[in-house]
């Protein structure tokens, strides 16, 4: 994949891509977790602009080398790059490589050893600074991304780009985020039922 400020002007996800940028605001720090090769990274960082921060979370290191690519190329300087996946608690897994690049997952089955972290841990350590928004996209593993995030959830109340992968995935996530007063919207122009894109916002 080869991208750079101007790809986003494509059919890439295109109505989710839409609330995105409504979404995200000037200033805001974003969570991209999950973030592949960096279609979302690059589009947050323009968003964001020079005060805000842009987090990505990438454990893939082919991923990693294409991502880093794409970031010098289109010389941004407001992102910064974890080298782990995310799950419930800090801990070494199991990741197995997927069919393509967007594909790698947290597997018991995989043959790469990779660094897990929590958001919990990484923001109330104040290893990063509390986001505004988070992208969550780990084919298989939101759940886990969840769980070990409802104290963040619960004192910043970020709005959540969500990718579930099954019916079954799908509602475990509506009952975590329920568990602590989000509530689950479409991405317009998509149906709730059936649609893997969701957005959670907290009800004050």
């Amino acid at each position: 994949m080869d991208c750079d400020h101007g790809c986003w002007l494509g059919s890439y996800e295109y109505e989710k891509q839409r609330a995105f940028e409504k979404t995200v605001q000037e200033g805001d720090i974003v969570f991209d977790v999950g973030a592949n090769v960096g279609f979302y990274t690059l589009l947050a960082s323009a968003l964001v602009g020079p005060r805000g921060r842009v987090v990505v979370f990438e454990p893939l290191p082919r991923n990693l080398r294409y991502l880093r690519q794409h970031l010098t190329r289109n010389h941004v300087d407001n992102v910064t790059v974890v080298e782990a996946a995310v799950a419930d608690r800090t801990a070494d897994v199991r990741f197995e490589e997927g069919p393509s690049h967007a594909m790698g997952h947290i597997s018991g089955k995989g043959l790469l050893q990779v660094q897990a972290v929590s958001l919990d841990e990484m923001v109330l350590a104040g290893k990063v600074p509390p986001p505004a928004v988070v992208k969550i996209d780990v084919e298989g593993a939101e759940g886990l991304v969840l769980k070990g995030a409802l104290e963040m959830l619960s004192l910043y109340h970020p709005a959540i780009f969500l990718a579930t992968h099954s019916e079954e995935l799908r509602r475990e996530c509506w009952e975590i985020l329920g568990s602590i007063a989000y509530a689950l919207e479409h991405v317009p122009g998509m149906g709730l039922e059936g649609n893997d894109e969701v957005i959670g916002k907290w009800q004050a």
